[in-house]
């Protein structure tokens, strides 16, 4: 496959999209009650494909052991071929019963198989270098996929307003009434953190279907943590 670093037709939109969260850098001022979580927005342009990401984890309330946790994703080639197309749409509920761990439930939607729905258990952990959620579950359709999901992030200071960046992300989904894979990727990042904005290099390692066709996708990414 020919590489590509940007194709002239999306340059325009990727540069809006880094002016908006470069542009948007404002201090972050004290709020009484409890701290909000973040909802990190990513854009990834990568040699053959353009890759978004947002994941949206809030409590129902700040007591509430009820939780609502979506990741979702888009990646599209820049010639625009409906093959390379991959969306995904994952709406999850959790109940957390013990320290981090929850039941969860929900369906994950994307462009391939349609609606799915979904039940499992899920662990998350989050300090101020350290950020782990796994989630384990079932897709209650015909093709009765198991999968294993995991988001697990590194973010040491370097400086009082530098932080380094790192991230892998996994996903093993596999097919339990063909016994075959289904779908797979490791998604790795590094760069630097600054409050809000963060960074660098990025990597997608996408693995589809039976034969686990292998596309990559190697980029430079930029991320924002709204409020």
């Amino acid at each position: 496959m020919q590489s590509r670093i940007f194709a002239p037709a999306l340059r325009p939109g990727f540069l809006w999209m880094v002016w908006m969260l470069v542009g948007g850098c404002l201090p972050v001022w004290a709020q009484e009650g409890p701290p909000k979580v973040p909802i990190p927005v990513e854009v990834m342009a990568g040699h053959d494909r353009l890759f978004f990401q947002m994941v949206v984890k809030k409590k129902f309330t700040p007591e509430s052991r009820f939780g609502f946790l979506s990741v979702s994703a888009f990646s599209a080639a820049y010639d625009n071929n409906s093959d390379d197309l991959d969306i995904a749409l994952p709406v999850l509920v959790n109940y957390t019963f013990y320290k981090g761990f929850a039941v969860v439930a929900g369906a994950t939607v994307n462009n391939k198989v349609g609606v799915g729905p979904q039940v499992g258990v899920q662990h998350s952990f989050a300090n101020k270098e350290w950020v782990a959620v796994t989630i384990a579950s079932l897709f209650l359709n015909e093709k009765r996929n198991a999968e294993i999901f995991g988001i697990y992030e590194y973010k040491p200071a370097l400086s009082a307003k530098v932080n380094l960046y790192t991230r892998l992300q996994l996903l093993y989904a596999h097919s339990t009434s063909e016994d075959t894979h289904a779908r797979s990727f490791l998604q790795l990042r590094a760069g630097l953190k600054m409050n809000a904005l963060n960074f660098g290099l990025g990597a997608n390692l996408d693995q589809y279907g039976p034969d686990k066709t292998y596309k990559p996708n190697y980029g430079i990414f930029v991320g924002w943590s709204f409020l």
